[in-house]
This record gives C-alpha cells, sequence and structure tokens, in this order.
C-alpha cells in the first residue's frame, strides 16, 4: 500500500504498526471471540486493557505519586470549561496567558464561568513569541495559571515552565509524549489524544489529587473532576476505541525509546524544516521567534500567496497532505507529530528547496 505523507494538525498520522495491529485485532480482539470495540466497559477484556493503558501511561510519562489520570470524552475543548466550573474561585479569579488560537478559545470559555486576568497576550506580536518564564509573576491570590504549552496554528512552544506560586494548569494536546515533561510542576494537565497519543476521542487528564480540594462546590457530577477520579474514568462509557488506540500507540512510543526517544525524532524533524527555512535566503519565513519555535508545527511563508498555492499543488503531486496553513492565518504548517517518519520529513525539505531553485 502506498501511503500518504501526512502532515495534518489533527487527526494526525499514526505508527503503521499500530494501524496493522488495529486491523489484526478489531474483529476478534486478544481471541475473545469479539472486537474490543464491542465489549463492555465493565467486561474483563476491556478492564484489563484499561489497566494496561493506565500502567504504560503512568510509565511512558514518569507520573509521580499523588496525581490521578484518566481519560475523558469532549476534547480539549470541553477542558476549556470544565477547568474554570471546577476551579476558578469567583472571589479569586484565575489568571491566563493568551499565547494563541488555543490558548484564546479557553480564556473566552473561563470568562463565562468566572473573572479572568490575562497576564500576556501576544496579540500585539501577532502570536509568535512567548513570555520569558522569569518574568511570570500571576497574583499569588489566583485560583491557576492557565497556558497553552504547543499552539498548533501559530507554532510557538514553550521550552520551560514557570514556577508561578500558584497551581500551574497546561493544555498539551499538541506536544503531549513529543518530550519529558516534570508532571510535579502542574497541578492539571488535559491533552487531546489525536496528535501524538491515538485516534480522536479520549483526551487525557492528569491531575494532581491535591489540588481537588480547592474545587468549587455544587457542579454537575459529568462536569466534575472528582466523579471521574473516583471511579478511575469510568464514572460513563468511555471512548473505547480511542483508548485501545493509545495503549497501542504508548505501546510503540515504549519501544521507541520513551519521550526521550520521541524529543530526539522531533528535534531531528524540526531541524531539517527549520534548515530548510533558515537557509533559503528569505523565500522560505517563518514568522515565530526563534526561541519558541515548536517541533512538533513548523509555520512558514513564502514571497506570495500565488507561489504558496504553486508549492501546496506540488506537496500533493508528491503525496503530501495536509500542509495547507490554518484558515485563519494562511500559509503554510507542516505538522511533524511522534509517528511522522522522519523520511517523510527530508522528502518535503528536499522539494523545498527544489521548488526554490524553480522557482525562486
Amino acid at each position: 500500500m502506498s501511503r500518504k505523507k501526512n502532515f495534518f494538525a489533527g487527526p494526525s498520522v499514526l505508527p503503521v504498526e499500530v494501524l496493522k495491529e488495529m486491523e489484526r485485532e478489531i474483529a476478534n480482539y486478544n481471541d475473545e471471540g469479539l472486537s474490543i470495540v464491542e465489549s463492555s466497559h465493565r467486561s474483563e477484556p476491556f478492564n484489563t486493557m484499561y489497566s494496561e493503558t493506565l500502567a504504560l501511561l503512568g510509565e511512558v510519562m514518569e507520573i509521580p505519586e499523588g496525581y490521578s489520570y484518566f481519560f475523558l470524552g469532549g476534547g480539549g475543548s470541553l477542558q476549556f470549561a470544565m477547568l474554570p466550573l471546577n476551579f476558578l474561585n469567583p472571589a479569586k479569579g484565575a489568571t491566563y496567558i493568551n499565547s494563541g488560537s488555543w490558548a484564546t478559545k479557553a480564556l473566552q470559555e473561563a470568562q463565562v464561568i468566572g473573572p479572568v486576568a490575562t497576564y500576556w497576550d501576544g496579540k500585539d506580536t501577532s502570536y509568535t513569541t512567548l513570555p520569558a518564564v522569569n518574568t511570570i509573576k500571576p497574583s499569588p491570590e489566583s485560583s491557576y495559571l492557565y497556558l497553552c504549552s504547543n499552539e498548533t496554528i501559530g507554532g510557538v512552544q514553550w521550552k520551560e515552565w514557570p514556577e508561578c506560586g500558584i497551581p500551574l494548569v497546561a493544555d498539551m494536546s499538541s506536544d503531549i509524549l513529543s518530550r519529558s515533561i516534570p508532571i510535579e510542576k502542574f497541578s492539571l494537565i488535559f491533552a487531546g489524544a489525536q496528535k501524538n497519543m491515538g485516534p480522536a476521542g479520549a483526551t487525557l487528564v492528569i491531575i494532581k489529587d491535591e489540588f481537588l480540594e480547592h474545587q468549587n462546590s455544587s457542579i454537575p457530577s459529568i462536569l466534575d473532576y472528582r466523579s471521574h477520579q473516583k471511579s478511575n474514568g469510568l464514572y460513563n462509557t468511555p471512548p473505547v476505541f480511542s483508548i485501545w488506540g493509545v495503549k497501542l500507540v504508548l505501546e510503540w512510543v515504549k519501544r521507541n525509546g520513551g519521550t526521550a526517544g520521541m524529543a530526539q525524532r522531533a528535534q531531528l524533524k524540526s531541524s531539517l524544516l527549520y534548515d530548510a527555512i533558515d537557509q533559503s535566503g528569505g523565500y522560505y519565513r517563518s514568522p515565530v521567534d526563534r526561541d519558541y519555535r515548536s517541533t512538533m508545527n513548523i509555520v512558514f511563508r513564502l514571497p506570495s500567496e500565488e507561489l504558496e498555492a504553486k508549492f501546496l499543488a506540488a506537496t500533493k503531486e508528491a503525496g503530501m497532505v495536509g500542509l495547507k496553513g490554518h484558515r485563519s492565518v494562511g500559509g503554510l504548517r507542516a505538522s511533524l507529530y511522534n509517528a511522522l517518519p522522519v523520511e517523510d520529513v527530508e522528502a518535503l525539505a528536499n522539494l523545498m528547496r527544489e521548488f526554490q531553485r524553480v522557482n525562486g
């Protein structure tokens, strides 16, 4: 089978080994005589698979004691509202760093629920940079400090984490598992599965148990983190297929060096493209501050929109998909998630150089 070179921002590329294992097991999971996706979430096959998934997650991400972790539905967008419903104290407010499109959406949802202070807003720089971590000093009374670790649309990524003195919360949907994370610095992390973890449908939540002591009261049960923590993520029917996919991806990550191995892959792949951009003499331009360039989502422009359209046609001819920039910003974007082969990125870098030679 000839596979496309998949640069989509999400749902995104999955390891071929995982897809083949799904194909082998989808109709008769583990010789049980039925599929995992038609097994009750109270059944032994599911519970074994789920326990193995959580154990793998704890091992691969090195989640310390004192944290609970589970999967919910609703994507990161549900977490934009669920987080402030649970933890935004109306007497204290919460603090948000607005680094781009996804942080903006989270901030807007929180404003519906309670008072929000925007500590830093990248709007004036078109969301192409981030504040230095040692300058971030939110109010010590604030309920929490919120950030998005990697903006898929703008291509900016945090490289270090603030020491802010209040609970730190992060949306890590687009760079989870791509590097080692000091979990102990965070009170809550959430991440949609559809970038680096598996198929769309599941959202990982990692929450510090101590943080739950500061929850608001009178929250509908389905939106209450305590409901899900107490039931180990099985308060209602979980997204079974996606969780199974996460398990298979975690096994693949472990076989390939864990998060340290993924970080090396991310650095190699992103360097291939950033080198092609930086060595082009300005023909290709990345608007992002070099100190905060994402290793997951590389955004760039050509000298004109006409050339960008021609470039996209050339990538399509070369069997590449997903390189058109987000509709809100235009340009080009290459998403280099964990499962994207290095060879596909090399092919794109070579195409960029050849396109410039012919059209420059």
